[in-house]
C-alpha cells in the first residue's frame, strides 16, 4: 500500500452548497471538504469513508481557490488528511476507510 496520496482541490463557484453557506460571501463548507477527502480515499485505496474520527477546520477555502489535499497512512484502515492552500493549513484530521 502506498504511504500517501496527493491531489489538487478546487470547488467551483456554482457548487450547490455555496449559496446557503454565507450568502453573498460564500465559503466552502467543511462537509464539502470532507466529501473531497472521501473521494480521494476511494481513488487512493479503493475504500469508502467509514468514519471521520477527527476533523479541524483552521482557515476558510473560498470558491475557485486551489488547495492541495494530502492523505497519509495511519494505523490499520485509518488515514490522516491535510488540506493546504499556499502552505496555509485549512483543515486536518483522521478518517477511517471501509471496503
Amino acid at each position: 500500500m502506498n504511504a500517501g496520496f496527493e491531489q489538487a482541490l478546487r470547488i467551483d463557484a456554482g457548487h450547490p452548497a455555496l449559496p446557503g453557506h454565507f450568502p453573498g460571501a460564500p465559503l466552502v463548507p467543511g462537509v464539502v471538504l470532507l466529501e473531497q477527502v472521501a473521494l480521494a480515499l476511494r481513488a487512493w485505496r479503493g475504500q469508502r469513508l467509514g468514519r471521520v474520527l477527527e476533523a479541524k477546520f483552521a482557515a476558510p477555502l473560498l470558491p475557485e481557490e486551489t488547495a492541495t489535499l494530502r492523505l497519509t497512512a495511519a494505523d490499520g484502515a485509518r488515514a490522516r488528511f491535510e488540506i493546504r492552500r499556499d502552505g496555509i493549513l485549512l483543515a486536518r484530521g483522521l478518517v477511517e476507510g471501509t471496503t
